[in-house]
């Protein structure tokens, strides 16, 4: 089968690759109809670079058709329709009981310290073949599958993988009160969608970004929109004059590691990724490499006794925090990759409803399969005004 493989920082390429085999009987195999490049994936295309190794097929927002099934997948079975998760889950566990599925017991990487596996997402996550692809090997089927109705196009649902529950916790973990504000730092995928589901649930939502499309998107809108590159200096003072000198009630970052203005940080980044991988990735993984400016305006936007919700991926262990500015003001910090079928009941009326949302104009960019190279340049540059890209196979 075709499939996008990493192929070096900045470099993948669409490669035949094995199809993939049932191999434990809770396996399933999916024909992928609709699969998206996410913003995680620029982690792998640039900043995660010690942790891949040529070959690894990329990939975790897929949906497609059921085609093989192993002896003890549920009530899963050849032909459903079905949207995977980005994390592998076995359902059962003392985690998956709790509803934290990124952090299940049965496939958490132990020998990384990492929770649950994820598809097509580096050694850290279990180097699991992802979603980029014809087909998909499923782990853990029984649970680790959405199932959605025939009818609708796929960009009805295919959000489901990551976009939409990823973007619904990050509201939800901010605790805005009713009728309340939120600042959402970033405009990509998840900052985008954050904002239309704070925007549909009653919010004050005050959209930050530097990406003239991006911000163009939420003005259109009705949102309130600053542009950065005209208030990189006193962000947290504009915002403060737009919310009575106080800030607002809470903040998501939906920006993380990958911040603009950490010119330091890029360096270490960069020459991380410059040396083997055996010194590199304990460099990235301890040596504190994340770029701290969106959460370090959320600390300072923020009013006193709010909450931030970190969504932005981070990754980074010796990082310094205003932790003085955040115990000063009272700050409740919440954080954590979202456990996606925590969220589906939620979620799942708006797309089978009239798409309040609008996720079926979500993507600005939808290309075959064969053209995932220049996709992942376009987005990672930002060019092309591209914002979210769905590839089909």
């Amino acid at each position: 089968m075709k499939a996008v493989t990493w192929q070096g920082k900045r470099s993948v390429s669409v490669e035949e690759v094995p199809d993939p085999q049932i191999q434990e009987p809770t396996d399933a195999i999916v024909k992928i109809t609709s699969t998206n490049i996410c913003g995680s994936d620029l982690h792998l295309y640039e900043t995660l670079t010690p942790f891949m190794d040529a070959g690894d097929v990329l990939g975790h927002e897929p949906m497609g058709i059921v085609e093989e099934v192993g002896s003890d997948v549920g009530d899963l079975k050849v032909g459903d329709r079905v949207v995977m998760p980005f994390q592998i889950s076995c359902g059962h566990c003392f985690m998956c009981d709790q509803s934290l599925y990124t952090q299940c017991e049965t496939t958490q990487v132990r020998e990384q310290g990492m929770g649950a596996a994820l598809f097509g997402f580096s050694k850290l996550y279990g180097q699991v073949p992802g979603g980029q692809a014809e087909y998909l090997r499923v782990p853990q089927a029984q649970f680790t599958h959405i199932k959605v109705p025939e009818g609708p196009p796929d960009e009805r649902f295919v959000y489901l993988s990551d976009v939409l529950p990823t973007a619904w916790q990050s509201v939800q973990y901010a605790d805005v009160p009713k009728g309340g504000s939120v600042t959402v730092l970033g405009l990509g995928p998840i900052g985008d969608m954050a904002a239309r589901i704070a925007q549909y649930q009653g919010l004050r939502v005050i959209a930050v970004d530097l990406v003239p499309e991006r911000l163009e998107r939420a003005r259109a809108r009705g949102l309130e929109v600053i542009d950065l590159r005209e208030h990189e200096d006193d962000l947290g003072d504009v915002v403060r004059d737009l919310t009575d000198g106080r800030g607002t009630d809470s903040v998501i970052d939906a920006v993380g590691m990958e911040a603009h203005g950490s010119p330091a940080a890029r360096a270490v980044l960069q020459v991380a990724a410059l040396l083997p991988d055996a010194i590199a990735a304990p460099v990235a993984k301890t040596a504190g490499v994340d770029q701290l400016a969106a959460v370090t305006s959320a600390i300072d936007i923020v009013r006193r006794g709010g909450t931030v919700s970190l969504i932005g991926v981070y990754a980074g262990a010796a990082d310094p925090m205003d932790l003085a500015t955040m115990f000063d003001k009272q700050i409740q910090l919440r954080m954590g990759q979202a456990n996606v079928k925590r969220w589906v009941p939620d979620i799942m009326p708006l797309l089978t409803d009239d798409d309040p949302l609008d996720v079926e104009s979500f993507a600005t960019h939808r290309l075959p399969l064969s053209e995932a190279p220049r996709a992942y340049e376009i987005f990672q540059k930002k060019e092309d005004g591209a914002i979210k890209v769905v590839l089909r196979p």
